[in-house]
């Protein structure tokens, strides 16, 4: 056999793992793809100390979210928090750089106190209390004090407080009888703004005095439904910087001046501006698009207006996290791809330089087994596109057909995006393909896309769904017979509706903290919602009216004798939005029709996985049961 230097090269990576066959990567267990480690940035303005030595960063090294100092020069990591069984996320440094702020809840409850950490591990609840919920708001007057809302006065409204940075005494600065949310506070905490909502397509911003007694006044008045939200204070603190969707289809970034009410467009583009931010000192200004379900960021010289490039060999991915040195010279950013968490890198300003401060794919992955996605568009019943994500496992092809699944994202708004997602890979892996469906009413794609699911819920957002099969059973690398769906949250819910009103759609389901019950989410709706309660049953439907023969009708709790097909549930006993009775009452309702039916039950999660633990035990799960009832191999 004569060999090419090409074909020589790539024996010898191949032999020492380096690269990895196209049709025969390693197959790894759930535990492996959950040994990596998540790193997260604090999105606060002290998100680096005052010293700019250390970044302040949620980790699940241990196993479970803990706060933790990384060192911007040498990478080491210096735990803050040691918890092991509630998850801990970092919020920010005070400025003396020696105490920091974390939230912290019990098991998944979604009931967040705000906690300050200090050096030695010693920790202070500074909003102590039962059944409240609280956050942080944001720092005014150089860090002097900082605002921080909290429900403990009206369990359906936040209200704001300033706390002394020093001493901790705080005042009631505003008292929220009006439904008032999404805050923002400017730089001297004279006011604050914020999002009042109408309808899930229209909402207003109102700003109020801090401290005073005036009533909050209307800052966007206008026709029609429009859609507002708030950035935040640009760095001189005379204008805000707000969202608006009133010029098109997607939202655009203005400026908007406190004292002539004027407003200016800051930045636009053919999709979502989704954040705008500014350095310590106001030189930078930081935007974020969310480009076809991936992240693009733009860091721009405010006094140039010319956009900077990043170092050349920095690796491809979504881009977030972004953070300076208060000296501005620097700054840090995570860098998230389908095949690699999340690291962070410090970049040099002015220099082609740039630092990885961390690893967290676990060094036992190759990364080359690894599959990357594609964006794909596939159409539906009635001719509209759907843009998806799709996985095709290595070695799939015409004569090696494979197992498929079409997830479903939360929401109902919400979005399947690029970057990496371990139960994806660990599945991709495991031979099956995964088409991330983004259907009619996902996020990122225009307001008109976003609102054709409207009170149209399990209805013609689960037909995209079902079409989603079509397209699949047109690639010849698919087994055309052993196609599933997957999904959680909302996506649960598109689960058991598939299986309940269209049955013959999809081989086996798996529901993880999938509403099944309508009309008794929305009336156990928690408390600290009742802001938004107007806006969900605007889309959704109300379950005190005419709605709730609706909402009954695409509950797939009262169609569960259509249901032939294997599901497997999966529930957090903590869960404050889909309580547990919902699966309980659905796991019954399905094994009364005699068929298979598995249930798994995490007692100390809420809506969601904190625990790595339990990622593990969840993922381990899906794979057997789609081997036994997708696959056949079991």
């Amino acid at each position: 056999m004569i060999w090419t230097r090409s074909a020589f090269l790539t024996a010898i990576l191949l032999a020492s793992g380096l690269v990895a066959a196209e049709d025969s990567p390693r197959k790894y267990s759930a535990a492996e793809f959950y040994e990596n480690t998540s790193f997260y940035v604090s999105s606060t303005e002290f998100a680096v100390s005052p010293d700019g030595k250390r970044l302040l960063v949620t980790s699940d090294a241990t196993g479970i979210f803990n706060s933790v100092a990384l060192n911007l020069e040498t990478g080491e990591q210096t735990p803050l928090t040691e918890s092991d069984n509630d998850a801990v996320f970092s919020v920010s440094y005070f400025p003396d750089g020696a105490r920091f702020l974390y939230t912290s809840d019990k098991g998944g409850d979604e009931l967040n106190h705000l906690y300050a950490g200090g050096p030695d591990n010693e920790s202070l609840d500074l909003t102590p209390g039962e059944g409240l919920r609280a956050g942080f708001v944001g720092w005014v007057n150089q860090g002097e004090s900082f605002i921080v809302m909290s429900n403990e006065r009206d369990s359906r409204f936040n209200d704001l407080y300033r706390y002394d940075s020093e001493t901790y005494q705080r005042e009631l600065v505003f008292k929220n009888e009006v439904g008032a949310d999404s805050f923002v506070v400017s730089p001297d905490g004279s006011i604050a703004v914020f999002v009042k909502s109408r309808t899930s397509a229209d909402n207003d911003l109102y700003r109020v005095s801090l401290g005073g007694n005036d009533s909050p006044e209307l800052m966007t008045p206008h026709d029609g439904d429009i859609a507002h939200s708030v950035y935040g204070f640009m760095p001189e603190g005379d204008k805000l910087v707000i969202g608006t969707d009133a010029f098109g289809e997607f939202r655009q970034a203005w400026t908007y001046d406190l004292n002539s009410g004027e407003q200016a467009l800051l930045v636009d583009d053919d999709w979502d501006v989704t954040s705008v931010s500014f350095s310590p000192r106001g030189r930078y200004q930081v935007h974020s698009v969310n480009e076809d379900a991936s992240t693009k960021v733009t860091i721009t010289d405010r006094a140039s207006g010319k956009a900077i490039s990043l170092p050349t060999g920095l690796p491809k991915g979504n881009v977030g996290g972004v953070r300076f040195t208060p000296d501005e010279k620097s700054l840090v950013l995570r860098i998230n791809s389908d095949t690699s968490p999340g690291d962070i890198f410090l970049i040099s300003l002015g220099k082609n330089e740039f630092r990885q401060l961390t690893t967290a794919l676990n060094p036992e992955i190759n990364q080359a087994d690894l599959v990357e996605s594609s964006v794909i568009r596939y159409e539906s019943f009635d001719g509209l596109e759907i843009p998806s994500i799709l996985y095709k496992p290595k070695g799939a092809n015409a004569e090696n057909p494979v197992p498929a699944l079409v997830l479903v994202h939360g929401g109902p708004g919400g979005q399947s995006n690029t970057g990496y997602d371990a139960e994806v890979q660990h599945l991709v892996n495991h031979g099956y393909a995964v088409l991330a469906a983004n259907n009619r009413g996902s996020d990122g794609y225009g307001k008109t896309f976003y609102h054709l699911d409207d009170r149209r819920h399990g209805e013609d957002d689960l037909d995209d769904i079902v079409m989603a099969r079509t397209y699949l059973e047109s690639l010849d690398w698919v087994d055309n017979d052993k196609i599933g769906i997957w999904g959680g949250s909302y996506g649960g819910y598109m689960v058991m509706a598939a299986l309940a009103f269209r049955p013959e759609a999809f081989e086996v389901g798996v529901n993880v903290f999938g509403v099944t019950n309508w009309i008794r989410t929305l009336l156990s709706i928690p408390d600290w919602w009742e802001a938004a309660r107007e806006e969900i049953y605007d889309e959704l439907g109300d379950p005190n009216t005419d709605d709730a023969e609706r909402l009954r009708r695409i509950s797939p709790l009262f169609h569960a004798n259509n249901i032939t097909k294997p599901v497997l549930v999966v529930q957090g006993a903590n869960d404050p939005r889909v309580l547990q009775v919902e699966s309980d009452e659905m796991v019954a309702a399905v094994r009364k029709n005699n068929v298979p039916v598995e249930y798994l039950l995490f007692p100390d999660e809420g809506h969601g996985f904190n625990k790595r633990e339990n990622r593990v035990t969840a993922s381990e799960a899906y794979l057997s049961f789609l081997n036994k009832y997708l696959r056949g191999n079991e």
